[in-house]
């Protein structure tokens, strides 16, 4: 398995011979508007790309999107991937990839085998409250394939009994967790803390666990340093990789 952070929660995966894209948001920076009712009011994303999107979108042998929030699937993820690529995603998000075009769009109400990788859809709660309602529903996956060991993509959620439920279940030795406490000016941060990446930590101290969807988005709270500092206080700084963009792992 090897996989690269291209920006906020858009990753390459290379797993079990497959090339994977996960939640792609393309835009060139500035072009969408802030997320409204946030602390820091500028428009998104903070930053580039590390590569062109007309490269990202190439020999893609599928996408896998765990929700359809705008920096998760943006308009040019819609405009520049091939219409024919296989989306995997939520039910709940069908219609709406369809009505973009896409021509095979597979929804997922727990999970498939597909090109011999089994993909899991696992559940969370993306905040606390009215709000976690309000911006649910989410979703996770895991991934699990030939020569491969369990790969969890945790998606937009925080801490909770789903998230501690698909690590008990399924014991990846890679977990990538959306960490950046994105949060709004009122209520309880939507996205991991510092505090839950520990909790991630605790529960699989086995697992490899890639803490990404930083310093890309105007809500987004918590930089890589504070993340690092928190975690090297916690005692778990060994388990924690904090990519840049671009940077491959694995």
């Amino acid at each position: 398995m090897r996989l690269r952070l291209l920006r906020h929660a858009t990753l390459i995966v290379e797993f079990a011979g497959r090339k994977l894209l996960i939640d792609p948001m393309l835009s060139a920076p500035g072009a969408m508007p802030a997320i409204e009712n946030s602390p820091n009011p500028r428009p998104n994303p903070l930053v580039p790309l590390p590569v062109a999107a007309q490269e990202i979108v190439q020999d893609l042998d599928a996408v896998l999107v765990t929700h359809t929030h705008r920096d998760h699937w943006d308009e040019a993820a819609a405009r520049e991937l091939p219409k024919e690529v296989p989306l995997l995603c939520q039910s709940e998000d069908e219609a709406k990839l369809r009505g973009h075009g896409f021509t095979h769009v597979q929804p997922l109400q727990t999970g498939l085998i597909w090109n011999a990788l089994e993909v899991t859809r696992t559940g969370g709660q993306h905040g606390t409250g009215e709000i976690g309602r309000k911006m649910a529903p989410v979703s996770g996956f895991v991934l699990r394939g030939p020569g491969e060991d369990p790969l969890y993509i945790a998606g937009d959620s925080i801490w909770c009994s789903e998230v501690q439920q698909a690590i008990q279940q399924f014991r990846p030795a890679t977990i990538v967790v959306n960490a950046g406490a994105a949060q709004f000016l009122e209520g309880d941060p939507i996205t991991m803390t510092a505090a839950d990446v520990v909790s991630v930590c605790h529960a699989a101290p086995q697992a490899k666990v890639i803490a990404v969807h930083m310093e890309a988005i105007n809500h987004c709270l918590l930089t890589r340093q504070q993340l690092a500092a928190e975690v090297q206080a916690a005692g778990v700084a060994r388990q924690v990789l904090i990519p840049k963009d671009g940077d491959w792992i694995g």
